[in-house]
């Protein structure tokens, strides 16, 4: 969760309508209503969110099929949600990078490169783990091990 001081000292703009004297609590709900608001703009616009949500359907369906354990559930759910928040990561510093850089240079490329590298190692990385959770029950549940 966004810290709920940072936003509220952002400047007003065409977004961020000018702080009021708020409830801490209604600032904590501002911050979770932006954190929400930048999901959302990344599964509309970026492909490989829409690759992480199928991933991320599947692994569900397959969890509840295979009726997996607690442990096993929290291996999936931390494995998920370290690609979901390496891809925001990289979509945050790609949004960043284009907006403060437009035209091509081989630093901004290079950041962006090496971004896009932490999610693609968060994937192969929960791929790994789904690979060693789900695939001895799907084996069982198809008969093909004891």
């Amino acid at each position: 969760m966004p810290d709920s001081d940072s936003t509220s000292k952002a400047k007003p703009g065409k977004n961020r309508p000018a702080p009021a004297q708020t409830h801490p609590l209604g600032r904590i709900l501002r911050s979770f209503g932006f954190a929400s608001a930048g999901i959302a703009d990344m599964i509309r616009h970026q492909t490989n969110a829409w690759v992480h949500l199928a991933a991320t359907a599947a692994l569900v369906g397959l969890g509840i099929w295979l009726d997996v354990n607690r442990i096993e559930i929290c291996f999936l759910v931390i494995a998920a949600g370290l690609v979901w928040s390496m891809e925001a990561i990289n979509t945050a510093i790609e949004l960043l990078a284009d907006a403060l850089h437009p035209e091509q240079h081989p630093l901004v490329g290079r950041a962006k490169d090496a971004a896009a590298g932490a999610v693609l190692l968060a994937a192969v990385a929960a791929a790994l783990v789904g690979v060693i959770v789900l695939l001895p029950p799907v084996l069982h549940r198809l008969g093909i091990t004891p």
